[in-house]
């Protein structure tokens, strides 16, 4: 070994003790999908497509109902894109998690004797995920929607970062959820069902669609104290300057907790019972 390479690798080694492990994670995250340059134009590409169309729909129903959830057309139109973006960086139509493949390969034991958590290996590779989506695929259909239909903005600094921090609260909820989903399959082998109605739950009852302020009587505010509000309404919300801030976090910060502490307690479980199926 040379003096070049014994020096190389005590660079890499300091580098490695600077940057947190969780943190290199993240970064990992982010960089794997950065990889996928086509698939993510071709996701941009699709969501936009789909938060116009949904645009003329909402722009249709709200010049009928003027003022329908105390949203006027530009806030309509404002939420469509909205939740357009949250569509990749949440994940809503997915796990967006390998777990359940590495649950049937068997591949599973190897992540949990690593020296890290699995649920907090697989959240800072899913924040990095979030991130570059939120980028590449999130962005881009807000621009869109302000060139073509004019969207609104928030007005102060503090509304922008309460919205980044919803955001973010919602990501997190987002992949607690997903991540209790992806290790049912330990127990149900064949995740397609659960999987499916997760999608129907998270489609329903996030924002996705239309604004849970549309439900009526104790249906709406069932749908408002569910975890999937936490998802896509409560940011979508804090953008349009349409609820408390701090009730809003408060709200998301309950519900992560929750389902990251039902997470922890699944990790354990799997640890005594493991289904390997093939190789």
């Amino acid at each position: 070994m040379g003096p070049g390479t014994a020096g190389h690798r005590a660079i890499t080694l300091r580098r490695c003790r600077t940057i947190p492990l969780y943190a290199r994670l993240v970064r990992y995250g982010f960089r794997k999908h950065a990889t996928y340059v086509w698939a993510t134009v071709a996701g941009a590409f699709t969501n936009s497509v789909f938060g116009i169309l949904r645009a003329y729909i909402l722009i249709a129903l709200w010049q009928a109902r003027p003022g329908l959830a105390g949203y006027d057309v530009t806030q309509a139109v404002t939420f469509c894109f909205i939740t357009q973006a949250c569509i990749g960086p949440m994940q809503l139509f997915g796990t967006g998690l390998t777990i359940p493949e590495r649950i049937r390969s068997g591949d599973i034991a190897l992540d949990l004797v690593r020296p890290a958590s699995l649920q907090l290996w697989s959240l800072a590779e899913d924040l990095g995920r979030a991130a570059y989506l939120f980028f590449a695929r999130g962005i881009p259909p807000m621009l869109l929607g302000a060139a073509l239909f004019g969207i609104a903005h928030p007005a102060e600094p503090g509304q922008w970062l309460a919205f980044l921090a919803g955001f973010l609260a919602g990501v997190i909820v987002s992949f607690a959820w997903r991540y209790l989903v992806a290790l049912s399959v330990c127990w149900l082998i064949d995740d397609r069902g659960v999987g499916a109605f997760s999608l129907v739950l998270t489609t329903l009852f996030s924002g996705m669609l239309l604004p849970l302020s549309l439900f009526p009587g104790i249906v709406g505010e069932l749908a408002r104290a569910l975890p999937w509000a936490a998802m896509v309404q409560a940011p979508t919300d804090l953008y349009l300057g349409k609820a408390p801030v701090l009730e809003t976090l408060a709200f998301q910060g309950c519900w992560a907790a929750v389902l990251l502490a039902a997470g922890a307690l699944g990790t354990r479980a799997i640890r005594h019972k493991v289904v390997i199926q093939g190789g």
